[in-house]
């Protein structure tokens, strides 16, 4: 059943990637460059949110950093505000981490350990475990969430940490299409006051999800969310996903193409926490949040799309960015979801 569901999947995808395309095409780069620079202009002054503080380090990050990025199957970038300050990628990077070990072990390694159901609680909830272990009686969270994603790092094959390591941030150079680095002042930030992590990788370890030393996975987690990236960073990884796993500008396949929908489908369903319903429901795009301030958003055959702003919502997802994302899609055309030509 499985690997018919996943043949279905891959036909899908081609067709869905073939008709967008043709969509895509229909946009001029002086329309999608209008559409950034009309969305920079409306929400550069926005004045809403906060920085992220419970990482020391998140909360120094400058408040007014603004980048927008689209880049385009043909590998264009449409860029409006800062492209050259960093920020650390924090959660998007559960998506590449979870792609990692679908690449390792296949997507069922993922969906049976971990699963991909959205917990309903919040992304760092302790509680979630405990009700997916005694309650739901088995893997009923998902990889984009604290606990699913310390197990997925778990997950990731290497003969020792560094190799882990390397291997994690070869994947998501690629992804990116250039070495990215840690930030350091970041990663020993949240290695001082990560101790509800901690208990995490003790908790998901002592129920079985994580096989290896829960502290090790759990550090590894750590340095991955303190990857410095930028604004092109981001919309290049994600445009990498919305092309079939194929980075748009080196042309190199980063990502097994196979295994693309299952991604997107968790970034759909899971991927902007506790709004990650109300974002689908006004976008329609797979998407995911960091509290470093970015998010990614994936527009399948059109686009990939980043935009970094530090200060969050309630739910930890950025301002400016998620209305940003939702005014450049709409205008594109964006939505999946969203009938095209007449009905008749």
């Amino acid at each position: 059943m499985n690997r018919t569901m996943r043949t279905i999947g891959r036909i899908g995808l081609g067709l869905s990637l073939a008709l967008a395309a043709v969509t895509a095409a229909a946009q001029t780069p002086a329309q999608i460059q209008a559409a950034v620079n009309a969305a920079y202009a409306k929400y550069q002054a926005l004045d809403s949110g906060k920085n992220a503080d419970y990482i020391p380090a998140l909360a120094k990050v400058d408040p007014k950093l603004f980048g927008i990025a689209v880049v385009t199957a043909d590998g264009k970038v449409y860029s409006a505000g800062n492209l050259t300050t960093q920020v650390s990628i924090q959660s998007i990077s559960k998506v590449f981490t979870m792609a990692l070990v679908m690449e390792q072990s296949g997507p069922d390694a993922i969906l049976k350990t971990i699963g991909a159901d959205a917990t309903g609680m919040r992304f760092n909830s302790i509680v979630s475990i405990e009700f997916s272990q005694k309650v739901l009686g088995g893997p009923e969270m998902n990889a984009l969430v604290n606990p699913g994603a310390i197990t997925a790092t778990s997950m990731v094959k290497g003969k020792d940490r560094a190799d882990i390591w390397n291997t994690i941030s070869s994947f998501y150079s690629a992804a990116a299409g250039r070495q990215l680095t840690v930030l350091d002042d970041v990663y020993k930030s949240e290695a001082s006051s990560n101790e509800r992590n901690q208990a995490i990788g003790m908790l998901m370890y002592a129920y079985g999800y994580i096989k290896t030393d829960p502290a090790q996975a759990t550090d590894v987690y750590t340095e991955q969310c303190s990857v410095g990236v930028d604004a092109k960073d981001l919309a290049t990884m994600a445009a990498t996903l919305a092309f079939g796993g194929m980075n748009p500008v080196t042309k190199k396949q980063a990502i097994k193409r196979e295994n693309v929908p299952e991604i997107l489908a968790v970034m759909a369903t899971a991927g902007l926490y506790d709004d990650s319903g109300k974002w689908l429901w006004r976008t329609g795009l797979p998407a995911k949040s960091g509290v470093g301030g970015g998010i990614i958003a994936v527009s399948p055959g059109k686009f990939g799309i980043a935009v970094i702003s530090p200060p969050l919502d309630g739910a930890g997802n950025s301002v400016r960015a998620q209305m940003a994302i939702a005014d450049i899609s709409n205008a594109l055309g964006g939505n999946p979801y969203a009938q095209t030509g007449s009905n008749k």
